[in-house]
């Protein structure tokens, strides 16, 4: 009986955004996947540009990989996807959960976006529904919803590995914030229990680190560390007691800084909006609306 190949994971980390993309393979010559990348964007100028990408390039260039899956946990709120670029450099396809339909809704009405935008998730190259199998080469996955940060968050999990996106962060960091258009503690609650009932062994990836009293950077957990540690989710605290902790947290923090531009680019699959008649494209900052 053939052991089923387990990932190698190369993680990106991105100080602007506190984000970290993953190049996930099997090996050196093999096939690959990108999870949740960055586009560099600057607030003051709105500029965009590619270093953060272009390091997850260059190392799929290095390791002679071939780009099959370019995914995205969810439609993030905090940094801009390099989808586009990176499947324009690298060939590959666009993947997000199905219920991005969701989220698009939502948000088409809120930025006002373009009658010809689709609700139907087309922007992306294939939507995944829950459990649905997704392969990298010899490396064998699937998806896992798990909805509570946004109504359309899923992970990937391939082999001993999963991408838990926003679900949770490290463990002295907690859990993500459940107050944006559509989230939900309880649902979040349910969805921590979901990831943590995997063996202990499990390797658990975080979308984000923002490490409390000047630790070191660190995005790679285990289920079994989460459970003994997580400040939010640890064994033995009920969703009641998540649910009042979430629901008063979350009244207290402020708006990511990108999420306005966020947002409306990154339900497109990170396309930019339509070029207005002058050739350039606009992002809207709808005021007084969140």
């Amino acid at each position: 009986m053939t052991t089923p190949a387990q990932p190698q994971v190369h993680g990106i980390f991105d100080p602007a955004t506190w984000t970290v993309t993953y190049v996930v393979y099997e090996k050196p010559g093999s096939a690959c996947a990108i999870i949740d990348s960055v586009l560099d964007y600057d607030p003051k100028s709105g500029r965009t540009s590619h270093t953060s990408a272009d390091k997850a390039i260059a190392f799929v260039k290095a390791n002679d990989l071939k780009l099959e899956w370019i995914l995205e946990t969810h439609a993030h709120a905090d940094h801009l996807s390099a989808a586009p670029y990176l499947k324009q450099q690298l060939g590959g396809k666009t993947g997000i959960g199905d219920h991005i339909t969701g989220v698009q809704k939502v948000f088409k009405g809120i930025f006002n976006m373009e009658s010809s935008f689709k609700l139907d998730g087309s922007q992306f190259d294939h939507l995944f529904a829950d459990g649905e199998s997704i392969h990298i080469g010899a490396v064998s996955g699937h998806t896992m919803y798990v909805p509570g940060h946004t109504p359309a968050c899923v992970a990937y999990q391939f082999g001993d590995a999963v991408f838990v996106g926003d679900t949770m962060f490290m463990p002295d960091v907690g859990t993500a914030r459940c107050d944006f258009p559509g989230g939900d503690a309880k649902t979040l609650y349910a969805s921590t229990r979901k990831i943590l009932s995997l063996p202990d062994t499990t390797r658990l990836f975080m979308c984000h680190d923002y490490p409390p009293n000047d630790r070191p950077v660190a995005f790679e957990t285990t289920v079994a560390e989460q459970r003994a540690n997580n400040i939010h989710v640890h064994d033995g605290i009920s969703e009641a007691q998540f649910v009042q902790m979430r629901t008063q947290r979350d009244a207290t923090l402020e708006m990511p800084v990108l999420i306005l531009p966020a947002v409306q680019i990154n339900i497109r699959a990170g396309e930019l909006p339509p070029k207005e008649d002058n050739g350039i494209s606009y992002a809207k900052i709808p005021l007084n609306a969140l």
